[in-house]
């Protein structure tokens, strides 16, 4: 175990630099540089003095063996567009969307498991037919309109909520305040979620009902419920992990939409701000940031396909 994970962690280390390589030669060779040396009003003598400053006038290899120089030593950075650190910049957004993500992903995975379970059980019901409709739904619903429904329902119309922000202004720190800012966009990311650990979870219970040892189970006289439960649930669970895997990285680097539409201070945010001005170092830092997520939560999951199932073994 320790050796595979060694290994797998050494793979990781050279995806991440791989990854980074990438993306710093994608961010260079788009056009038109970063917006602080677009401002009309600045002279070209300021904007070479710029560019000397931030050494974006040596070569992309260069820059890309400084910027590593500089992330050795734990430096990310300052950004282009704010002039602040860039770890300073993600340390004030990261909790924002881990607070997001993880409460969004919370709420899926306590819906999902057990109704995808009772919809695979009952088959053909319209307990399962509803549940399988629902998750359709949730797939198509495009997320800046269904965030901008929940918005006028709740907050437009009913007063019930805030429509946007973190924390109402002067009641910083207070923890109703932040549960009541939190629920729309929570509700918001959780469903497109929601519907796809629906449907794995379902399809993988369907796999495994049918599974010998399942019938074996039956034909005993073991209780459906024993059979569901201990026989069947953590072989199920296997592929629904694997896809969680898969979300965690999309919820921590992907929620910029649902930020955006409720004016929630992450990173999604500010990875679209860092985009539109094209900050390299903060499109960097963010890139490593998820990159890193990535390959943990990947390897998080193939250690716990042990736990669930003990035919799995690492070497």
């Amino acid at each position: 175990m320790t050796s595979y994970v060694v290994r797998r962690l050494v793979e990781s280390l050279l995806l991440v630099l791989v990854v980074t390589m990438v993306t710093f030669a994608l961010i260079n060779s788009a056009p038109g540089g970063p917006s602080i040396l677009l401002d009309p009003n600045m002279s070209p003598a300021d904007t070479a003095r710029l560019r000397t400053v931030y050494g974006l006038d040596r070569p992309v290899p260069e820059q890309y063996v400084r910027w590593l120089g500089q992330l050795v030593r734990g430096n990310l950075g300052f950004s282009l567009g704010v002039g602040r650190p860039v770890a300073e910049l993600i340390s004030s957004a990261l909790p924002a969307t881990l607070i997001l993500s993880g409460s969004a992903l919370a709420l899926s995975l306590l819906l999902a498991i057990p109704l995808g379970i009772l919809a695979a059980v009952k088959r053909g019901s319209w307990f399962d037919q509803l549940i399988t409709s629902l998750s359709f739904m949730g797939l198509s619903l495009p997320v800046f309109w269904y965030g901008l429904m929940l918005i006028i329902l709740f907050s437009v119309l009913l007063s019930w909520l805030p429509a946007g922000g973190m924390y109402t202004p002067g009641n910083e720190g207070s923890f109703p305040d932040l549960m009541a800012h939190l629920l729309l966009p929570t509700i918001t990311l959780a469903t497109v979620n929601l519907a796809q650990l629906l449907r794995y979870t379902r399809s993988a219970m369907l796999g495994v009902l049918k599974q010998d040892y399942v019938r074996t189970a039956r034909a005993k006289g073991v209780h459906e419920r024993n059979v569901v439960t201990r026989h069947a649930f953590r072989t199920a669970m296997i592929p629904v992990l694997t896809l969680v895997g898969i979300l965690i990285p999309r919820l921590v680097g992907g929620a910029a939409v649902t930020e955006s539409v409720f004016s929630w201070p992450g990173m999604g945010r500010l990875a679209i701000a860092a985009a539109f001005r094209q900050d390299y170092p903060t499109i960097m830092g963010i890139t490593l940031l998820v990159s890193i997520i990535v390959v943990i939560s990947n390897l998080v999951v193939d250690l716990l396909y042990a736990r669930l199932d003990p035919r799995v073994t690492y070497r």
